[in-house]
Formats: structure tokens, sequence, C-alpha cells
């Protein structure tokens, strides 16, 4: 072992004279291991509320839609198949979207309807894996009624279940000779739903497309638009250029789920970024105390350092004994940091011991999702200011002068 590493670590292991000195010096480590800890937990959990969001989103709705300047598509059918027939989509299929007011006798509610092809529908939402009453192949239209899926959270705010009876009232469905007047349909609930997101499962239905027809009173065969599931969800812009080139562009308007959520992505993307800036911080503040610590040793040594000094150890031999030190603690730090942080992303993963109210987020838990990419930036972080941190007391210790050093020993 070369001698600046073997002096540094018994500095750093002292426990006599200069006790008070490794009691800092652990404190340092601390320090540094906690604002590591509190970055890969914090910056998880961002990660993890991004990553579900993103899912839950697209598992409602599709990564890529079509739609017509002019309102509505017709001769849509061939629009579909050309659609599935892109390189990169994994299935298409037409749908139907209005707003209409569900009423039953236990209350009425504003809903938001959407018409979708129960054959092609596993293609393209995951709503048959949402499904916790009732199959997706039970989304049909019988005499007795329409057939619809409700939310969870709208089921029991209506009491409502499997066979309810219901009805959905659109207030442009009829066009008259006065104008629009309301149209009233009836419909059978035929399954329940739940997402993990209280706005889709308190304010979403799904029926046939025939069904949503009706209801918007379309005497055409005519849709809202197509949905676009992609094998790759960060492939939408390069396979929206191909499918605006393969429908033939205007009037049709193709947008990804990336332009139809930007803001709310890139306010999460700024969150995130003012998180670790914050936490790292925390990092700073260990960093500052190991410069303590060092500067305090640096005093403590000022003996030692001289007789090394006279004895042939030249300034940069002197200083690197500081650097070494210094990087030492940092690395304890970072180390210990990790260990803690990845153990709490573990737990919290694992047992989801905090739970969040559905009324109020999204979801019912507290999600971690680790990224290689963050965990490298935060151990270089870490490890940088730790670094720096040595520069100032090794410089200090390497200009001391023998003579000088020793003048009044």
């Amino acid at each position: 072992m070369r001698f600046e590493r073997f002096i540094a670590l018994r500095y750093l292991l002292t426990k006599r004279n200069h006790a008070f000195i490794s009691v800092i010096s652990w404190i340092s480590i601390l320090g540094v291991a906690l604002g590591v800890a509190s970055l890969i937990v914090v910056l998880g959990v961002m990660n993890g509320f991004s990553n579900e969001l993103r899912d839950k989103i697209l598992g409602v709705n599709a990564h890529i839609v079509v739609t017509s300047l002019e309102g509505t598509i017709r001769d849509y059918e061939p629009l579909t198949r050309q659609a599935a027939q892109i390189s990169g989509v994994a299935g298409a299929m037409p749908f139907m979207y209005s707003e209409v007011m569900l009423s039953t006798s236990f209350g009425v509610k504003g809903v938001v309807l959407r018409g979708i092809d129960p054959e092609l529908s596993h293609n393209v939402i995951t709503l048959s894996d949402d499904l916790i009453m009732g199959d997706v192949r039970d989304l049909v239209d019988v005499p007795e009624g329409y057939g619809i899926f409700i939310g969870a959270e709208l089921a029991g705010r209506l009491g409502l279940r499997v066979g309810s009876p219901v009805n959905l009232l659109s207030p442009a469905g009829q066009r008259t000779a006065a104008g629009f007047s309301p149209s009233v349909k009836n419909f059978v609930v035929r399954g329940i739903f739940r997402t993990g997101m209280y706005e889709y499962d308190s304010s979403l239905a799904y029926v046939t497309i025939p069904a949503a027809q009706s209801v918007m009173g379309f005497r055409e065969d005519l849709v809202t638009g197509l949905e676009v599931r992609l094998h790759d969800v960060y492939a939408a812009p390069r396979v929206a250029s191909d499918l605006a080139d393969a429908l033939g562009g205007f009037p049709l308007h193709v947008r990804t789920w990336m332009e139809m959520n930007q803001n709310l992505f890139a306010a999460l993307k700024l969150e995130k970024t003012a998180m670790f800036v914050i936490l790292v911080m925390i990092v700073l503040v260990g960093s500052f105390s190991i410069i303590t610590t060092l500067v305090m040793l640096v005093m403590e040594k000022t003996r030692d350092i001289a007789i090394l000094a006279s004895m042939g150890a030249g300034p940069k031999r002197i200083g690197r004994i500081f650097i070494f030190l210094g990087t030492v603690i940092g690395v304890l730090g970072t180390s210990l940091g990790f260990a803690i942080g990845l153990l709490l992303s573990y737990l919290l993963q694992r047992y989801q011991f905090i739970q969040l109210p559905m009324d109020v987020y999204y979801l019912d838990h507290l999600p971690v999702q680790l990224q290689w990419s963050d965990l490298t930036i935060i151990a270089a972080a870490a490890m940088g200011m730790c670094f720096l941190a040595t520069l100032y007391p090794a410089r200090q210790a390497s200009r001391l002068q023998p003579a000088e050093a020793l003048r009044y020993e």
C-alpha cells in the first residue's frame, strides 16, 4: 500500500487523541449517504409516477389517433385495414367519441362515451384486462337494450351492477326542423372495468359503434376517427408520419400520444429536474462537511505534515493524502446511500405501505421505478462533488512549510 493511502486510512480510523475528527468524518459519510439515498428514492418515485401515468393513459387511449378536420370519417374500414398494415403498428380500430348524460334511478352523471369495435379492441386498448366484471364479448346490442361497460367508480356512485338498466341522453341526438333535440336510448350494463385511474373509472363508458351512432343521431355509417396502437410507444412520431403519407393527408389529421399529452409530461419532466436540483443540495451539504473535516484534520495534523515534508514527501504527495481521504469518505457515503436508497425503493415497490387516496391521485400506491441512467448520474454527481471538496484542504496542506509548522512545537 502506498504511504499516502496508509496515512489517509489511519487518519480516518484514528481512535486515540483525535477521535473527534473521526466522528466528524463519519458524520460526513452519513450526510453524503442521506443525500444520495434521498435522490434515489425521490427520482425513483418520480419515474414511477410518470411511467404509471403514461401506461394508464395509453392503456385507455391509443398511441396514435387519426381524426378528420371535417368532424367525422366515412368509409373507415379500408382506412382501418390500411393503418394496420403500416410497419410498427400492432393494431387499429375505428372509434366514436361523445359526451352524454347517464341517468338511473339513483342519479345522473355526465360521462364520456366511446364507441368501439369489441373484436378489434384487444389489439388497441387494455379494456379486456381492465374488466373486473363481464367480458368484452358481452358488449353486444340485443333487443332488450344496447350493451354498455362503465367504470367501477361510476358503478359504485350510481349503485349499478351487471344487468342494471341505464339511459343515455345526448343533447344533440336528433336533427329536426327546429334544430337538434335530445335523444334518449336504453342500455344494459354488461361489464364493469377498473383502470386504476379515478378520472377514467368515474366518467368513462364503452358501447359498440352502432350504439354510439344511434345515441349521437348519425344516419350514416360514420366514425369519429381511428385509434392505432404501436409495438414501440416511442416510435410514434415516425409511424405517425408514415400513417399520414399512407392515408392521404388532408382532411385526415394524425396525432401521437406525445402531442396529445405534451403539457402533462413536460410538467412531470420539469418537476423531476427541479427535485433533482433540490436534492443535490443535500449531497452538496455533505460535501461541505467533507471540507470542514479535512480542514480541521489539516490543522490537527500540522506537525505530522511538517515531519513528512522534512523527510522528503513533496507537496503533491502530501496533497494526495487528503484527496484520497476525502475520496474515501465520498465513496463510503455514496455506497451507503445507494444501499439505503435501493433498499427503501425495493420495500416501497414490494409492500406498497404508503397508500394514496384514489379520489385525489390517479394511483392507490406510491410507485417506484429506478433507471440506470438516473443511478449513474447520481453516483457521478455525488463523487464529483466529494472530489471537488477535497481540493482546497489538500492545497492548504501541501503549502505548509516544515520550519513554520514546527516553530512552536
